[in-house]
């Protein structure tokens, strides 16, 4: 990352500092071989916990570690250069312990510290087979019961679903109100009627991604995060964040990726001259350089609005579409300057490629953020969605 020195003021740069130097020394050299495994990298996630980093925007009243956003902002980049899952988990995590942390019941709070420890894993249960960036779709159903409610319905293409303990359930509850009648559930995955299956993906190999299934899932009242009409705009709220995140995990990678071959183009060389010397290396670079400066920028103008409590739903949209094609793009690149060896799997390039391609679909397609960002600048009814 380089020095944003327009937002970051002295702690910020200080804590970027620690930051760097905890990823980079415990998870860079680790990456590649991670990369390639199914086992979920959990002596990883306890180093984030041992640092506080996965509290970190939990307020120290709650126990947790009370930075802003732009902190989250920062570690999410910096660890994303070392290791995109990380960063994910990173910045799932910090969501999930807040949301749990700011709970009023208690058998949803004790979860928190759990998870902030690195003890327990949870993930975001929206997408559904027929329902998947139309979220106000979804079809599996919760029942109102006695002391709770049955659920009923499958969960697909949910991150780390293989191995959480808990997961954070959109269900409908009147499909006539539409996103009015969504709620908000937590799950324990341990409970006998919830099922798991995993997927076999090109990357995102250690988070994994599967489905979570409910058949007759009674959920107490003690365990609903959200009522009926609160659920979708609870979760939604959070889109906004994580696709901003998303972006900085994309521009923390390429980053990695453009000094990888900055560096083989100073020291290669061919027809008696270092690689860089010819333009037909050092300009795609510059230009990839250029696009990256780009999404950074953006991506911490998100930050800052969000945390001036600003609307950023356009921004969070823009930068969900275009960062991970801007990440694919210069990895990519970066792939071809290396030549035969950038082709090898003995390299990271080809993790990074694999790991960034996933972003172009989780979280929202590209098309489903440019109908988002259509409606800011046209309007709702000349879109027509």
């Amino acid at each position: 990352m380089s020095d944003n020195a327009f937002v970051l003021d002295s702690d910020h740069i200080a804590f970027r500092d620690s930051v760097r130097d905890l990823s980079r020394r415990e998870f860079l050299d680790g990456y590649h071989a991670r990369a390639a495994r199914t086992e979920f990298p959990y002596q990883e996630l306890k180093k984030l916990a041992e640092a506080g980093l996965t509290d970190l925007t939990l307020a120290e009243e709650r126990g947790g570690q009370g930075a802003d956003l732009l902190a989250l902002a920062v570690a999410c980049e910096e660890v994303a250069y070392a290791d995109p899952n990380m960063a994910y988990i990173l910045f799932s995590t910090n969501s999930l312990v807040t949301l749990l942390a700011e709970q009023e019941s208690e058998a949803v709070r004790r979860w928190s510290p759990r998870v902030a420890a690195g003890d327990a894993l949870g993930c975001w249960a929206v997408t559904e087979p027929g329902a998947g960036s139309d979220a106000s779709g979804i079809r599996t159903r919760a029942v109102r019961v006695d002391g709770g409610w049955i659920l009923n319905g499958e969960k697909t293409s949910v991150t780390q679903a293989p191995h959480a303990d808990i997961a954070i359930v959109l269900a409908q509850t009147d499909p006539a109100l539409k996103a009015r009648g969504i709620g908000c559930f937590l799950v324990e995955c341990a409970d006998e009627t919830v099922g798991s299956q995993s997927f076999a993906d090109p990357g995102f190999k250690p988070l994994g991604r599967g489905s979570v299934t409910m058949d007759d899932t009674f959920v107490p009242d003690e365990r609903v995060l959200a009522e009926p009409g609160k659920g979708f705009g609870q979760i939604m709220a959070e889109f906004d964040l994580s696709r901003t995140l998303i972006a900085l995990t994309c521009v923390g990678s390429v980053q990695r990726a453009l000094d990888m071959v900055a560096a083989y183009a100073k020291e290669r060389t061919t027809f008696g001259r270092p690689l860089a010397a010819n333009q037909g290396v050092s300009f795609p670079i510059a230009e990839h350089t250029t696009y990256l400066a780009a999404v950074r920028a953006l991506a911490y103008q998100t930050i800052g609005l969000r945390m001036a409590d600003l609307p950023h739903t356009t921004q969070a949209a823009m930068l969900k579409w275009w960062a991970p094609r801007v990440a694919f793009a210069a990895i990519q690149e970066a792939v071809v300057l290396h030549g035969q060896v950038g082709w090898s799997d003995e390299m990271p390039l080809q993790s990074l490629l694999r790991d960034v391609s996933g972003y172009q679909i989780g979280d929202g397609t590209p098309q489903i953020q440019k109908i988002i960002i259509a409606r800011d600048v046209l309007g709702r009814d000349a879109v027509g969605a």
